[in-house]
C-alpha cells in the first residue's frame, strides 16, 4: 500500500490525517471483504448522484489522488444538457477552469464508505468535488453546506435537521398508475397492503445506517412518507440522497417506481413536499430554542424571521423545479404563503416550542421533494443566521394561512429565478458565481417549459377556434 499522504489529495489538504488514515481502513477492509467494485459517487447541481464504478485494483489510486470526472455534468439542466459554452469563450466559470468541457477530480470521503445495499461485492461512497489541481470547486453542493455549517461553527452555533420526505409509489407502466387507493391517510390496512416493498425500502436504508424513525401512509394514492431523526445538516443531506436512491432501486426491483416528483400527473394525486425540522443548539449543548414558557427566545425569534424574509428569493433552493410550484395552493397541505404560526400545519413554518420542551425546533414546509438538500439547508442556515445577525424579530404567529394578506410565494419557477438572481442574501453568502451558476442552469429549464406546448393549451383552444 502506497503512502496516501504523498498523493494530491493528502498534499492539497483535501483529506485531513485522521480521513487519511481511515481512507487506508477502507482500502483494507474492500480487501478482507473481497469487493470486487467500488461506486464513487457525487451529488450534482440537481442532488442527482453521478459517478463511476471502479475496479478494486484501481481505488488506492482514487484515494491518493482522487479521480478525474467531466467538468459538464456540473453544466447540464435537469434535461441532462449542457446549457453553458463550454467551447470557444467557455462558460468562464471558475476564472475559466470549466472551459473546454475539461476535468474536475471527485475526492472520496470515507466516513460513507457503505456496502451497496443488494449488491454485497460491491462498496459505495459518496465525494467531494475538487479542480484538477486541487483547488476549491465553489459548485460542490456538499462543499457549500460544509461552509454554511462553518458559519454556524463560527457563531457558536450547531444545527440539527429532522427531516420528513414524502414520495409516491407507482405501478410501471405508461401511464403509472399509483400502487394505492390513497386518500385514507394513516390506516392500517393501506399500510400492510404497501409493507412488504415498504420493509425493503426500510431494511436497505437502515443496512446503510440511515437513521429512520416512521413509514408512514400519507394522504394521496400510492403516497408515503419517511421520517429520520435528527442529525447534521450535511448527515441529514447525505441522508436523503441515499435515500432516494435506495428508494427508487428498490422500487423498481419490485416492478414499482418511486417517484420523489413534487405532483405526478395522476388522478387524485397529492403533492409531496420535504418538510425540514431545525433546532439550534450553543455550542454547550443547550438548545437555542427552548424558553421556559414556550415563548420565541431571541434566536428563534431571529431564526423565524430570517427564514421568512428570505423565503422568496430562496424559493429557488427549496423548489427548484417547474413541477414543485404547482404545489403551493391552498388545500395541498403546503404553504402558498410567507408567514409562521404555532403548529400549524398551513404555515410555511410551523414552530414546536412547548413550554421548557427539550425538542423545540420550527420546522419550514417549504420545500418539494426534488429539492437539492444540500443546497436548501445551505440557504436555510444562511438565512436563519442573517435574521439572527440583524437581530430581527418574528411577525405575530398567523392562525389562518390561507386567508391572511401575508406575501405570497413565487407562483412559478420564472418568478422564483428572477428572485434569486436579485438576492444579495445569498450573493454574499453563496456567492455571484453559484448564483450566476444555478440562475443560468434553471433560467435554461424554465425557458425549455415555456417553449413546449401542455395538453391544457391543446385541449383549450384546438377545437375552439
Amino acid at each position: 500500500m502506497t503512502d496516501l499522504a504523498a498523493g494530491l489529495v493528502g498534499t492539497r489538504g483535501l483529506r485531513s490525517a485522521e480521513e487519511l488514515a481511515a481512507l487506508k481502513e477502507v482500502l483494507t477492509r474492500i480487501k478482507l471483504e473481497g469487493l470486487e467494485t467500488l461506486r464513487l459517487c457525487f451529488v450534482d447541481q440537481h442532488g442527482v448522484l453521478r459517478g463511476k464504478t471502479l475496479v478494486a485494483s484501481a481505488v488506492e489510486s482514487a484515494f491518493r489522488d482522487g479521480m478525474a470526472m467531466t467538468s459538464t455534468l456540473l453544466l447540464k439542466d435537469t434535461s441532462h444538457k449542457t446549457v453553458f459554452a463550454v467551447w470557444g469563450d467557455g462558460p468562464k466559470l471558475g476564472g475559466g477552469m470549466l472551459d473546454g468541457a475539461g476535468d474536475i477530480l471527485i475526492i472520496p470521503d470515507p466516513a460513507t464508505f457503505q456496502i451497496a445495499p443488494g449488491s454485497p461485492h460491491c462498496g459505495w461512497m459518496l465525494c467531494d468535488l475538487a479542480y484538477k489541481d486541487g483547488s476549491v470547486l465553489p459548485f460542490d453542493p456538499r462543499g457549500l453546506l460544509r461552509r454554511a455549517e462553518a458559519c454556524l461553527a463560527d457563531a457558536d452555533m450547531s444545527m440539527l435537521a429532522g427531516l420528513e420526505v414524502e414520495f409516491t409509489l407507482f405501478q410501471q407502466g405508461n401511464p403509472p398508475v399509483p400502487a394505492d387507493a390513497g386518500y385514507q391517510y394513516l390506516t392500517d390496512v393501506r399500510y400492510t397492503g404497501l409493507e412488504p416493498v415498504l420493509d425493503q425500502i426500510r431494511r436497505a436504508a437502515q443496512s446503510m445506517g440511515l437513521p429512520i424513525r416512521s413509514v408512514e401512509i400519507e394522504m394521496g394514492p400510492g403516497q408515503v412518507e419517511l421520517t429520520f431523526a435528527p442529525m447534521s445538516p450535511l448527515a441529514a443531506a447525505d441522508a436523503l440522497t441515499l435515500f432516494r436512491s435506495v428508494a427508487s432501486d428498490i422500487a423498481r426491483q419490485n416492478g414499482l417506481v418511486a417517484s420523489f416528483m413534487c405532483r405526478p400527473k395522476a388522478p387524485r394525486a397529492v403533492p409531496s413536499g420535504l418538510h425540514m425540522h431545525q433546532s439550534l443548539q450553543h455550542t454547550n449543548g443547550r438548545n437555542l430554542f427552548r424558553s421556559a414558557d414556550g415563548s420565541l427566545t431571541a434566536d428563534a425569534s431571529g431564526w423565524i424571521a430570517g427564514l421568512l424574509g428570505a423565503a422568496i428569493e430562496g424559493c429557488l433552493l427549496s423548489t427548484p423545479t417547474v413541477n414543485g410550484y404547482k404545489r403551493f395552493q391552498p388545500g395541498m397541505l403546503a404553504p402558498d404563503r410567507v408567514q409562521w404560526g404555532r403548529d400549524n400545519k398551513g404555515a410555511m413554518v410551523r414552530a414546536l416550542i412547548g413550554a421548557d420542551d427539550p425538542a423545540s425546533r420550527i420546522e419550514n414546509r417549504v420545500a418539494e421533494s426534488m429539492a437539492n438538500p444540500y443546497l436548501f439547508l445551505a440557504g436555510q442556515i444562511h438565512a436563519g443566521l442573517d435574521g439572527i445577525a440583524r437581530g430581527a424579530v418574528a411577525p405575530a404567529p398567523e392562525t389562518r394561512p390561507y386567508l391572511s394578506d401575508a406575501s405570497a410565494l413565487p407562483r412559478s419557477l420564472g418568478e422564483a429565478v428572477t428572485a434569486f438572481d436579485a438576492s444579495n442574501l445569498y450573493r454574499s453568502t453563496l456567492g455571484d458565481q453559484v448564483v450566476d451558476w444555478l440562475v443560468t442552469l434553471k433560467r435554461a429549464e424554465w425557458d425549455r417549459y415555456l417553449a413546449e406546448i401542455s395538453d391544457w393549451e391543446q385541449n383549450e383552444y384546438f377545437a375552439l377556434f
